[in-house]
């Protein structure tokens, strides 16, 4: 069995090369409770994560040896020389169906290594709980998270026997389970220690405590006649604290009041 590096997806196409080395992929650096996180991706299209990976907070907190991400090619673990890893559905109907047996190979392989890690299985679905802010803080509590992302017109239905749990992005379709796991990974990063600026700008966030973010300004004061609200030059920090309680309370009711229920 091969398990696949982002050393080889990238550097074989000359992506980025420069953010995956040796350094990073210390395993020492990645323990029980050592506040980093270990992400396995199991796909069929490694290739899709380069571009949104190789830039801004998740490359950081690559940089910063906060986040590792291990990708494993599903068609390295199909039986026959063709890698299929697909087949028609019994009973009939049109598309095709993700296997069970490279399936299993490919989640057993990765489950071979980093066994004393706290961790979660997820499938990315859209028969699963509706992401959001809170589920993103509980995934950051965990030492690795392991995505399985479909492809095609889904899953052997045996496949979601692997998974912890099933998460989607939202009430729509998409072609495979690749953008959602990026979505997901994206939102638990912000979570990890170290991989902000300040710890203050995740608490800041929409939805992190149930409410939409509070307006921001910056320079200029006077923009075409707007100005910016007088309470932030005060420099009274309680009431400009109290001032955008308010203004996160009436955005959200104005915008989503659903979060208020």
């Amino acid at each position: 069995m091969k398990f696949l590096t982002p050393q080889k997806f990238f550097l074989q196409k000359k992506i980025y090369a420069q953010l995956f080395n040796a350094e990073i992929f210390s395993d020492k650096i990645f323990c029980k409770g050592s506040g980093k996180m270990l992400v396995d991706v199991i796909t069929l299209f490694p290739e899709m994560f380069s571009s949104p990976f190789a830039d801004s907070i998740i490359k950081r907190a690559i940089d910063r040896k906060i986040l590792r991400i291990n990708f494993t090619q599903l068609r390295d673990f199909a039986f026959d020389k063709h890698k299929q890893v697909d087949d028609s559905p019994f009973g009939g109907g049109s598309g095709m169906v993700l296997k069970p047996e490279p399936m299993y190979r490919a989640v057993r392989n990765v489950l071979s290594r980093d066994e004393n890690l706290s961790r979660k299985i997820i499938i990315t679905d859209p028969s699963g709980k509706v992401f959001n802010q809170s589920k993103a803080k509980e995934l950051s509590t965990f030492d690795r998270l392991i995505f399985i992302c479909g492809h095609y017109e889904g899953f052997d239905a045996r496949i979601y026997d692997l998974a912890d749990e099933l998460i989607s992005i939202g009430d729509f379709v998409l072609t495979g389970g690749e953008l959602p796991a990026m979505v997901i990974i994206d939102a638990v990063a912000r979570m990890l220690p170290g991989v902000l600026g300040s710890e203050d700008s995740a608490r800041t966030d929409s939805f992190f405590d149930g409410l939409l973010s509070f307006p921001q300004y910056t320079r200029p004061q006077d923009f075409e006649g707007k100005k910016v609200p007088e309470i932030l030059l005060s420099g009274h920090h309680a009431n400009i604290e109290k001032w955008r309680r308010e203004k996160s309370l009436e955005i959200t009711k104005l915008r989503r009041p659903d979060l208020l229920k």
